[in-house]
């Protein structure tokens, strides 16, 4: 069986670099997902399964989990794409799922480019290459005659790369399952867990005057600088209180009070009137979102002046990701982590210092996730993103391989 499974995903090489190379084709960033998943579903349809264009939620908007998108126009004409395999019964039913939506690329990210085996451009292997790992599974175990026990439902989603919305949209309709394998690039390793990510923006007020009487005003800047101090030092503070997990031995790597932006003033000669920062706080499965959003506002409060505390606004209207955590030795990763053992890959089950839509399941869905799939995350949003096609097939053959040990035959 297996022989057959690994035979067909390789035949179909050519097929799938021609696939690849269409879905990368697609300017598919937030808003402007629909050519994909509509060609993605002929393309499915083709295979022989049923593929359904769901609309979003329609409440999502007001979830307490949903992202606002900059330049958000709505969500009329768009949709997630799934589909179902059923199952005979008796077994574990699981959701695979990805996503289409690529951040921003310039036109040359656009035509995609061969070299060999390994296909460049953007999506390559965030995430339309691993689309194609689901689509080739499911494909070689139904070319291979396989019956699985459980239910397979199969996801592509919109909108993860500003924040999950559509995943949450997914949940939201009610999509449950035993588990659920989140494809990302991961270089085959199977992760548990992952950080979280809460942006933040911090705006401070001061006192506009001409730099010759600066005495009489206040600077909104000097103000912020003194906040940024803060902030590093609660930095240090969480990252004391991370020490200590096995599963992210090095908390550093992953916990951050990280300031991307600032703008302030509006001309060299007056003593700045406004100031704003906008950054990002990297966190552990140790806290919650709603620890992180206390624990900076009551930093201001308790430690910046008494002109700051007066004077500033401190805002999280963006992303804000919930770090996750299963146990490393769950039935779900340590079933996964076997099949990739099975085919003689050196893996680990271990902790991502990204965040992805996992912990939607996990804390939304309440379902146990594990997050797998082929190619280096180093490569995503760079312009340098790749996969190979060796690395898509291999994933294929381990999911398939997965997906008779979850599901049962």
């Amino acid at each position: 069986m297996n022989s057959d499974i690994s035979s067909f995903i390789d035949s179909r090489s050519r097929e799938t670099i021609d696939l690849l190379s269409a879905l990368i084709r697609f300017r598919s960033t937030a808003g402007n997902e629909q050519p994909v998943q509509e060609y993605l579903a002929r393309h499915i349809a083709d295979l022989g399964f049923d593929p359904r264009l769901v609309p979003i939620h329609p409440n999502i908007e007001a979830d307490e989990d949903y992202t606002t998108v900059p330049g958000h126009k709505g969500y009329e004409g768009r949709t997630n794409l799934v589909f179902t395999v059923p199952g005979t019964g008796g077994g574990r039913s699981i959701i695979l799922n990805s996503h289409v939506d690529t951040i921003p690329a310039p036109d040359e990210l656009l035509q995609p480019k061969v070299n060999g085996d390994v296909v460049h451009g953007r999506g390559a292997c965030d995430a339309k290459g691993q689309v194609l790992v689901i689509l080739l599974a499911l494909s070689a175990l139904k070319e291979a005659g396989v019956r699985l026990k459980g239910d397979v439902m199969a996801q592509f989603v919109i909108e993860e790369e500003p924040g999950g919305n559509g995943s949450l949209s997914v949940i939201l309709d009610g999509m449950r399952a035993d588990g659920v394998v989140v494809i990302e690039s991961t270089n085959f390793k199977v992760y548990t867990a992952n950080r979280g990510a809460l942006w933040f923006k911090l705006g401070i007020e001061g006192k506009s005057v001409h730099m010759g009487r600066w005495r009489d005003g206040v600077s909104a800047l000097d103000e912020m600088i003194a906040a940024i101090r803060i902030f590093k030092d609660y930095e240090q503070t969480l990252l004391a209180e991370s020490s200590g997990d096995p599963l992210f031995p090095d908390p550093s790597a992953s916990v951050i009070v990280n300031v991307g932006m600032i703008h302030g003033g509006d001309w060299p000669s007056a003593v700045p009137g406004y100031c704003e920062i906008e950054g990002g706080v990297g966190f552990l499965p140790n806290k919650r979102l709603s620890d992180i959003r206390e624990e900076l506002r009551r930093e201001i409060e308790e430690h910046a002046s008494r002109w700051t505390h007066e004077h500033y606004s401190l805002e999280y209207s963006r992303l804000h990701n919930e770090a996750y955590r299963i146990p490393h030795d769950h039935p779900l990763a340590q079933t996964l982590w076997g099949s990739v053992a099975s085919l003689g890959m050196q893996s680990e089950v271990t902790s991502w210092s990204a965040s992805c839509d996992a912990r939607l399941f996990h804390h939304r869905g309440g379902m146990p996730v594990v997050v797998f799939g082929p190619g280096s995350v180093s490569h995503a949003h760079s312009d340098e993103e790749q996969i190979s096609i060796k690395d898509l097939n291999l994933g294929a053959r381990i999911l398939a391989d997965f997906l008779i040990r979850w599901c049962g035959t």
